[in-house]
């Protein structure tokens, strides 16, 4: 990164027990903004009489604004002070949630859901900020504490949406998570410690840079491709997973559906492991672990078209799998240059929920082709692909008489 684009700061490194969890809170409660809307669709659908598949792309389109401000908005947080940052950007996704709230066709809520998407990127300041203020020997276990709130809000939020639409109705669900992130708001205003700017040049001059780094640094274009594919299934599941638990054989309710979080919460539990273990120079095996466990978790799940048990077997193994390589991912990108970890967070998140739209995409048309079996066999080829992404990876390094740094 040239001089220019620096502004040296002396920034107090580690952090409070009671700043973590409140930055791990703060994280779960806006990325699950995201996520609402997925055991909500058939009701939605209903609501505003559009087709089933057309109700799909809503998970399409909050993760194309979230895919959009991960590219212009986060690398902000390198010439911003980043708790003003993250204050106003959560005040603006109150305004968003109350809008979706109040959507009253399907075109308000489309474009409604696509602003809640820009705007949750504030969970993605919060990571790099955190990596930034810790102290170096504890990066990895404190990035993978709030990587676990950031799952358990992806996670816990189909539930608490299935069970307060059942109580509700589904708008019920947004009034009540604009009330959450409004009070969140307060306590990040008050208990977040001010972070100065860490870049010295335009906001065009900042774009420009994320290109550079990304050309750069091989390793963040290797662990961008890792996310992609990782994130892409996560998204193939949580997108065809209503459709599935709706129809025959199970014919669940949304509460019912929503609970299904509850299952994948399990993954949080990979978070904190990889940090620990990433720390202590063990990356490539915890990657290439966690994509074995991907491949066969959707094995499992092929078997749950018509039995539940494999299916939840199926649904906890593929979170363990994508938690752990994202935290993994983190852990070697967040080693990069120091004052750019705002612009290496929006190269590799860009990439990571762009897979993630794209897997949503994908499944959306492979399951009203090809039923559960298609979707099944589109996320087991993505796991292949990681897989053969991460050996062939690694290998080009090695003919290349290059030690991996990862």
């Amino acid at each position: 990164m040239s001089t220019e684009e620096q502004a040296p700061q002396h920034v107090q490194t580690g952090l409070s027990r009671a700043t973590v969890l409140l930055m791990a809170a703060a994280t779960g409660v806006t990325v699950a903004s995201l996520y609402y809307c997925q055991p909500l669709l058939d009701a939605m659908s209903s609501s505003f009489g559009i087709a089933p598949a057309t109700a799909g792309l809503l998970v399409t389109f909050t993760q194309v604004g979230y895919a959009v401000g991960l590219l212009l908005v986060i690398p902000l947080g390198d010439l911003l002070e980043r708790r003003t940052l993250i204050v106003w950007l959560s005040a603006a996704l109150v305004a968003a949630l109350l809008l979706v709230a109040v959507s009253p066709t399907g075109t308000w809520l489309f474009a409604a859901s696509l602003l809640v998407g820009l705007l949750s990127v504030v969970a993605q300041i919060l990571v790099p900020l955190a990596a930034t203020l810790a102290a170096p020997e504890e990066r990895g276990a404190i990035v993978g504490t709030i990587m676990s709130g950031l799952l358990l809000g992806i996670l816990l939020a189909r539930t608490a949406a299935g069970l307060l639409a059942e109580a509700g109705g589904w708008r019920s669900v947004y009034v009540v998570a604009a009330a959450c992130v409004a009070l969140l708001t307060v306590a990040l205003r008050r208990g977040l410690p001010r972070s100065p700017a860490m870049a010295a040049t335009t906001y065009a001059g900042l774009l420009r840079s994320v290109g550079r780094l990304i050309v750069r640094e091989p390793i963040l274009r290797r662990r961008m491709l890792y996310g992609a594919l990782a994130f892409a299934q996560f998204s193939v599941l949580w997108t065809a997973l209503t459709g599935l638990l709706t129809a025959a054989p199970y014919h669940y309710s949304e509460a019912v559906i929503g609970l299904f979080g509850l299952i994948g919460a399990a993954g949080a539990a990979s978070a904190q492991f990889a940090g620990r273990h990433a720390d202590k120079g063990r990356a490539l095996a915890l990657t290439i672990g966690f994509g074995v466990l991907l491949g066969l978790s959707w094995i499992a799940m092929a078997a749950g078209r018509s039995h539940l048990v494999p299916l939840i077997v199926g649904i906890v193994v593929l979170d363990l799998g994508v938690q752990g390589v994202h935290v993994t991912n983190q852990s070697q990108i967040y080693t990069l240059a120091g004052e750019a970890r705002s612009r290496v967070t929006s190269a590799y998140m860009t990439a990571y929920f762009a897979g993630g739209a794209l897997g949503s995409w994908s499944a959306t048309r492979v399951a009203a082709a090809d039923g559960w079996r298609g979707v099944c066999l589109l996320g087991g080829g993505l796991a292949v692909v990681l897989l053969v992404a991460v050996i062939v990876g690694e290998a080009s390094l090695r003919i290349r008489g290059r030690q991996p740094a990862s």
